[in-house]
């Protein structure tokens, strides 16, 4: 068969079910299908790799030593690339209409996502009784919490574990690097593509593509905004721009920390998502 025949079935089939522009699903699907167009075009990285890739250092191959926040952060990326692959969500507001972080996170699907990270946070949440707000989970999930029962929930070696998968993905190499007193493993960037286009689109997000509907907004990339905000690694996307469009950038980034989380989960749903936001917001 044919290019051309292929082609002209697709559109002929792209016209005969057309989909009304105020149709609510049509972010979510647009979302969908910009993340298939990414899988043809390669490896697409999750939140987590997107958020370490960020934070590396380039030659050295770690991230910095004063940088304490990236590690919950990474937790909450954790949460939101569950939800967004349709494993976990908020239990209903109920009559009493709870806030995001006082509603407890429920398991809709306990089937595996092929990623080893998410299905270790996915079988803690699946197993525990009762059930726990998403605040609790980020800190259970970094270890930050003072109960030791809630230990055995900490997901260990994370930064390491992300890595490895980046370098099984050939964006990253494996070093060794010596600090006189100890010595330890580094993971140098290989593919600078993969890096620059990320920062790239982290920059035109807030630019270029800027749009004042947090909701025509894509979800992986309004979540890798503010979660890399609140990793503190964010500053190095913006680092390469002019002092205008650095000022602009970091601007439109306040008006997302600003946004009353509650309320725009109230009006398009992916609430476990705008939860992680509220809790770094506190």
């Amino acid at each position: 068969m044919s290019e051309g025949l292929v082609q002209r079935r697709r559109k002929q089939a792209n016209e005969d079910s057309p989909r009304s522009e105020d149709d609510p699903n049509n972010d979510a699907a647009g979302d969908e299908e910009r993340a298939a167009e990414e899988n043809d075009k390669g490896t697409r990285l999750t939140l987590m790799e997107q958020i370490l890739l960020l934070g590396l250092k380039d030659r050295e191959g770690y991230t910095s030593f004063w940088n304490d926040c990236i590690s919950s952060g990474l937790r909450g990326c954790v949460l939101i690339e569950l939800a967004l692959r349709g494993r976990i969500a908020l239990e209903t507001a109920g009559m009493r209409k709870k806030g995001l972080l006082t509603r407890k996170v429920e398991v809709k699907s306990a089937e595996p996502t092929g990623d080893v990270i998410l299905d270790e946070a996915l079988k803690h949440i699946k197993e525990t009784q009762p059930k726990e707000t998403v605040t609790s989970w980020i800190e259970y999930l970094s270890g930050e919490t003072w109960n030791p029962l809630k230990l055995r929930y900490q997901l260990r070696n994370v930064r390491e574990r992300l890595a490895k998968n980046l370098v099984e993905k050939g964006v990253l190499t494996t070093d060794r690097q010596n600090f006189v007193i100890f010595e330890i493993t580094t993971h140098p960037l290989s593919d600078g593509n993969q890096k620059t286009k990320l920062i790239k689109d982290v920059q035109e997000s807030v630019l270029s593509k800027w749009t004042n509907d947090v909701h025509r907004m894509d979800k992986r990339m309004l979540s890798l905004l503010l979660l890399s905000h609140a990793s503190d690694v964010l500053e190095n996307a913006f680092q390469p721009l002019n002092d205008a469009d650095y000022e602009a950038a970091m601007k439109r980034v306040r008006s997302l920390l600003d946004l009353d989380f509650d309320a725009e989960a109230e009006k398009k749903g992916q609430e476990v998502m705008w939860a992680v936001f509220e809790a770094f917001s506190k």
